[in-house]
């Protein structure tokens, strides 16, 4: 679990994420599931993926248009229970 004591302000500079977050901008209103995929591929399998995109992913999806409920889909609802459940696996594993 490399990268899991840096604070969130470090991981997320990650050019690979940087460039995702920007794809991503303006897309959650018009097509949420199209936006969810590209995290997903960006994840690859989940439950071997790296454990600090599984943080970077959380804290996004965990942001302000999130939980204030302005950006809403059932699929954002499912990956975050796929990452939550992941995250609890690994940490218990």
């Amino acid at each position: 679990m490399a990268n899991d004591n840096k604070p969130m302000s470090e991981i997320v500079k990650r050019p690979d994420w940087q460039k995702l977050r920007e794809e991503l901008k303006g897309t959650w209103s018009s097509d949420p599931k199209g936006s969810v995929k590209k995290l997903r591929q960006w994840l690859g399998n989940i439950r071997t993926c790296e454990y600090v995109k599984l943080r970077i992913v959380m804290n996004y999806l965990v942001g302000t248009g999130f939980r204030t409920g302005r950006i809403k889909h059932e699929t954002i609802s499912q990956l975050r229970a796929d990452i939550s459940v992941e995250m609890k696996r690994r940490k218990y594993a």
